[in-house]
C-alpha cells in the first residue's frame, strides 16, 4: 500500500518545517484584506506561522507579516490567531 504524502511547510518566524496542519495560514486575499485561513486552501498570498503564542507574539512584534505579506495587519488578526491557538 502506498503512503499519502505529508504536505511540510515552513514556519516564517522559527524556519521549522512542520506538517501544514501544525501551522497557520496568514492570508493576503487578490483585493488586500488579510485573513487566517483554516481550511488552507484560500486564494492569495500566503505565510505560515506555527502554533504557538510566542511565535505570534514575535510575529507581532518584529512585524514579518507585514513584510512578507507587503500590506498592514490589523492587531485583530493576531489577537484571533492567539485565540484560535488557546482554544486547542
Amino acid at each position: 500500500m502506498k503512503m499519502k504524502k505529508i504536505p511540510m511547510r515552513s514556519c516564517v518566524i522559527t524556519k521549522e518545517k512542520c506538517e501544514k496542519r501544525d501551522l497557520l495560514r496568514v492570508v493576503r486575499t487578490p483585493d488586500g484584506n488579510v485573513l487566517i485561513d483554516q481550511s488552507g486552501k484560500a486564494n492569495g498570498r500566503g505565510a505560515y506561522l506555527k502554533k504557538d503564542i510566542d511565535v505570534i507574539n514575535k510575529a507581532e512584534k518584529t512585524k514579518i507579516l507585514e513584510r512578507i505579506l507587503e500590506v498592514t495587519i490589523p492587531k485583530e488578526i493576531y489577537d484571533y490567531a492567539r485565540g484560535i491557538i488557546e482554544s486547542e
